[in-house]
This record gives structure tokens, C-alpha cells and sequence, in this order.
């Protein structure tokens, strides 16, 4: 993997994904889907594991320590199930100071199971501080 992680550091890598690739505005991120992300007993998965995915892969893209969601445009293409494997692959396609724009897609194999417009903002200090 190039680049190494400078946010979400400590994130639950088994609900929310591993970093396969990060580099300059981009982020690639597989998450396997487990019985811990089942919602019924078809193996059907809660579909915010595969929001949580897209939205680590944007946190990357981006890369900054203090980057944090502040809206995203979504659609979900396609149901996942326990089992699978995931890959969320993001980009940054506008930066504006400290907002960016980042497009993400989520597969399953050749499949886009999910995509999303995620606006990405860096604040000059961590959303907790006070």
C-alpha cells in the first residue's frame, strides 16, 4: 500500500474496512462482510456497514488528521450480503479550501453496489476540541 493513513486511525477495520491503496486524493478500501453486519436470516447486511465503507474511503482520500463528513448525496444500486467482499474506491474531484468533494464507488467484483458524492471538511482543529 502507498501512503499511509493520517485519519481514522483507530476506526474498527472489521466493520468499516482496510485501506488497500491511498495516494494523493485517492483511496482504495475492502471490507469483508461478516455475520456481525446481518440484519435478517437471508444474510441480508445492514446497509450502513456499506455507507460506513464509502465513507472511510473518503476520509482517506482525503487524508487530513481533523477531516470529517458534512453531507453526501447516495444511492444504494444493488443489496449486499454476509460473505462478500467489498471495495470502496475514492477520489477527490474538488478541493476548495478546506471543503472537498469526493466520488466513491462501492463493488462487488465488476457490480457498483453503491455510490456517493461526499462532502469532506478539515477543520483547523479537531470537531471535539473545545
Amino acid at each position: 500500500m502507498s501512503g499511509e493513513p493520517a485519519t481514522h486511525r483507530e476506526i474498527d477495520a472489521e466493520l468499516c474496512g482496510r485501506p488497500m491503496s491511498l495516494g494523493s486524493g485517492r483511496a482504495v478500501v475492502a471490507l469483508d462482510l461478516s455475520d456481525r453486519m446481518v440484519v435478517d436470516a437471508s444474510g441480508l447486511v445492514h446497509g450502513g456497514f456499506v455507507f460506513g465503507l464509502a465513507d472511510y474511503a473518503a476520509m482517506l482520500a482525503v487524508n487530513e488528521p481533523t477531516v470529517v463528513l458534512a453531507a453526501a448525496e447516495t444511492r444504494f444500486l444493488a443489496p449486499a450480503a454476509r460473505g462478500e467482499r467489498l471495495k470502496a474506491t475514492a477520489r477527490v474531484v474538488r478541493r476548495d479550501g478546506r471543503k472537498s468533494r469526493v466520488e466513491v464507488d462501492v463493488t462487488r467484483g465488476e457490480e457498483r453496489v453503491f455510490s456517493g458524492s461526499f462532502l469532506c471538511v478539515t477543520p483547523a482543529r479537531h470537531v471535539l476540541d473545545r
